[in-house]
């Protein structure tokens, strides 16, 4: 009999973490779990206590003897680990808030993992993933980590490529919302379908197969643009041109909108903005409203008003990519690692997001083959933003962040996106140490953002 697990979670405090309770509680079976640790920082310590006795009274509800244990502590909760996954957004969603309404202040793309939003969140998250990769490398030097914290493909080939540590999957909820939601609008189940997938997070393409082999990508796109189709809640649902999709003969993620629908995307956005808000804004309403929910002490399930949140069901995958690994089940899971071939175009050492076999060696990546000339050329672009992004955020270099942001295909040139680098890296001065000097310099100068909601958000220490 296999030992029973212990499993960290750091960002535990996540309006998400119900969700994942609940697959944990569903796979107990296959993972004896003993104690599962959530670990969060000081701003998040009330919403630690209330997601955590959740959490422990949704196992309570069990005939499980599992011990939720709450702490601010990161190295307590590390030790001994055998999984450690991270959910955690550094600054929380008022960062988050910043990196929407500054980019739309100037006309560009306010998007959390898209654009400038994007760039601005792995340089925030990179070195405090490399404090927890140090951490665990004394502390659970055998445990795997399992991410989900976004941009999870920048995030995964800064821990694997970077840091060294090789036993890491990164994972992400759009695959799974592609595989529950297409098959309905052919009328089939997902038992009847086999899909692969190829790309990069939030920048993958798909192709659908029957059961006999006969590859029925083609009917699925004729149905991409109608609700419910396969694109994420989050995400405006402007009508991709079947023309183009047709001569790919590839599902694009919904991502793929504010690249190949930028102008529709941008108005829609803005459109938004000029009403009020942004997703953020609105996501921290809604966050708002979920936990008070969890402060019912009769609650011990997880509620369905978490659907609303963009990333429902990323948590459960993270919970069956783990009992793969435990249980050497050899399954097949859409996942950010270690590209070794799979997409020729780019780097062996490279992270993407395929499909890939899950056992107890971790992911192991199914070959995709020659992508076509579109593809390729947007992929090779993707991945030099990527690398150009990490390169800026471990090494505080403006330049290179300039660089990150140049060829970025959602960020317009010139005045404007130095404009905008320059007030993001002010407004989040708190979370870039590494670009102190410049930040002291761009201050200097006066540089600082017009935005009252902004403005309201530093003077508050946020």
């Amino acid at each position: 009999m296999k030992r029973s697990i212990k499993i960290v979670t750091i960002g535990g405090g996540s309006s998400y973490t119900p969700e994942l309770m609940e697959g944990f509680i569903k796979r107990y079976d296959e993972l004896p779990i003993s104690e599962i640790w959530l670990v969060d920082v000081e701003e998040g310590k009330e919403k630690l206590e209330i997601v955590g006795k959740l959490a422990q009274r949704m196992w309570d509800a069990t005939p499980y003897n599992v011990k939720v244990v709450k702490t601010l502590n990161r190295k307590e909760a590390l030790a001994g680990a055998d999984f450690v996954t991270t959910q955690f957004r550094v600054g929380l969603l008022d960062a988050r808030i910043k990196d929407e309404r500054m980019p739309l202040l100037h006309g560009m793309l306010g998007q959390e993992t898209n654009g400038a939003g994007g760039i601005f969140k792995a340089f925030r998250t990179i070195p405090v993933i490399k404090d927890i990769v140090e951490d665990m490398k004394e502390l659970c030097p055998d445990a795997w980590l399992i991410n989900f914290t976004n941009p999870s493909g920048i995030i995964t080939e800064a821990v694997i490529k970077h840091f060294g540590w090789k036993k890491c999957i990164g994972l992400c909820n759009v695959p799974v919302i592609s595989m529950m939601n297409e098959p309905k609008t052919i009328g089939m189940e997902l038992s009847q379908l086999n899909y692969q997938f190829a790309g990069l997070n939030h920048f993958h393409w798909h192709k659908v197969f029957d059961n006999e082999g006969k590859e029925i990508t083609e009917q699925i796109i004729e149905h991409i643009n109608k609700k419910n189709g396969g694109t994420p809640a989050n995400i405006h649902q402007a009508e991709f041109p079947l023309e183009l999709l047709n001569s790919t003969n590839l599902l694009p993620c919904g991502y793929h909108r504010y690249y190949y629908l930028e102008k529709e995307m941008l108005e829609h956005s803005l459109e938004e903005f000029n009403k009020g808000g942004t997703r953020a804004e609105q996501m921290k309403e809604v966050e708002a409203s979920l936990f008070e929910i969890y402060k019912n002490p009769d609650l011990n399930k997880k509620p369905e008003e978490l659907q609303k949140r963009g990333g429902a069901y990323y948590s459960d995958a993270a919970c069956e990519c783990i009992s793969a690994i435990y249980n050497n089940k050899g399954i097949t899971m859409v996942v950010s690692t270690q590209n070794n071939g799979a997409i020729p175009c780019l780097d062996s050492d490279s992270i993407v997001e395929v499909s890939s076999i899950i056992s107890a060696r971790g992911a192991e990546p199914i070959a995709w083959g020659e992508m076509g000339s579109f593809e390729k050329g947007w992929l090779q672009i993707m991945k030099a933003m990527e690398e150009c992004t990490i390169n800026a955020a471990l090494s505080g270099d403006y330049g290179m962040a300039l660089q990150a942001f140049t060829i970025n295909p959602l960020i317009q040139n010139g005045i404007k996106a130095r404009q905008v680098l320059d007030e993001l890296m002010v407004a989040h001065e708190k979370y870039l140490p590494q670009f102190k000097e410049k930040i002291i310099e761009l201050k200097a100068q006066g540089v600082s953002s017009k935005d009252p909601v902004v403005v309201d958000l530093i003077k508050n220490g946020h």
